[in-house]
């Protein structure tokens, strides 16, 4: 099974072309199941999962952040609603969303999303997250975000011999407290056990979206977290790698890169031939 983490960096920068962009990575990876955040929806027209997921052929579901305002005020229009999606090879069968805990000072509405997808043998409990970003009280924040999530994943990772997968972007390097609490409730950080050493920016000072960051190394900040092994290895971590980390066609197509992780025994091959699913919401 392909897992993709990917934010895509919501409706900022030259978005049109950006679409496009997002939309040749997604094709040449052909992933399985893809967990998206900054994801845009605009009142009465395109919602960019929808659209994704009809081009590539797949099933797909969408949780709006119930506070748009701070999003809006960035690029000045309320026209434009912002949210967590996933895409899938299989319909999603379950699904569930946690508004994440944040004072009002911090709140933008992020999310937890966990989608159950239908694959062949094993139902896959997924989920896909945002965490807020910023330093200082923020840090405080995001741990509580945390243990959040992990209360969420353990609420919903039950009746299935796949392991859950945990994907998104934890604004927080490997080492922030945040990061080590999944580690801490049995989650696996797929990186870490594939592909120690190799380049894992995903925050990366090369993007010119991101050639603000006051001289910062390139950090990993984004994830690919899995249970442990089911039966026969169900769910192991065969290979980890970014992508979407240059341009194409000479755009970059986000912020971040994405990150890739292959999983064994979860479903069908990565390039498989689907069959266009059902929308979600």
């Amino acid at each position: 099974m392909r897992v993709v983490t990917w934010n895509l960096w919501w409706r900022f920068g030259p978005w049109a072309a950006r679409r496009e962009a997002i939309l040749a990575v997604l094709r040449e990876l052909e992933p399985d199941v893809v967990g998206l955040q900054e994801v845009w929806a605009v009142d009465g027209g395109e919602n960019l999962a929808q659209s994704l997921a009809r081009d590539l052929g797949l099933h797909w579901a969408w949780w709006p952040s119930p506070a748009p305002e701070r999003w809006q005020r960035r690029i000045g229009d309320d026209t434009v609603g912002a949210g967590t999606a996933v895409l899938s090879r299989w319909p999603v069968v379950e699904r569930a969303v946690l508004e994440l805990p944040a004072p009002a000072e911090l709140d933008d509405g992020r999310l937890a999303a966990y989608a159950r997808l239908d694959a062949p043998g094993h139902r896959v409990p997924f989920f896909t997250v945002h965490l807020t970003s910023g330093g200082g009280p923020a840090r405080t924040v995001r741990r509580e975000q945390a243990a959040s999530l992990s209360e969420f994943v353990t609420a919903h990772r039950h009746g299935t011999a796949h392991p859950p997968v945990v994907t998104g972007d934890f604004n927080a390097r490997p080492e922030a407290p945040e990061v080590r609490l999944l580690r801490a409730a049995g989650l696996r950080d797929a990186w870490e056990h594939a592909a120690p050493g190799a380049p894992s920016g995903t925050w990366d000072t090369a993007n010119p979206y991101v050639a603000h960051a006051d001289g910062e190394p390139s950090v990993r900040i984004d994830y690919v977290h899995i249970g442990p092994p089911g039966p026969g290895g169900l769910g192991r971590v065969l290979a980890v790698r970014r992508a979407a980390d240059g341009p194409v066609d000479g755009v970059w197509p986000s912020d971040h890169a994405a990150v890739v992780a292959d999983l064994a025994d979860g479903g069908t091959v990565p390039g498989a031939a689907t069959a266009p699913g059902t929308p979600g919401s």
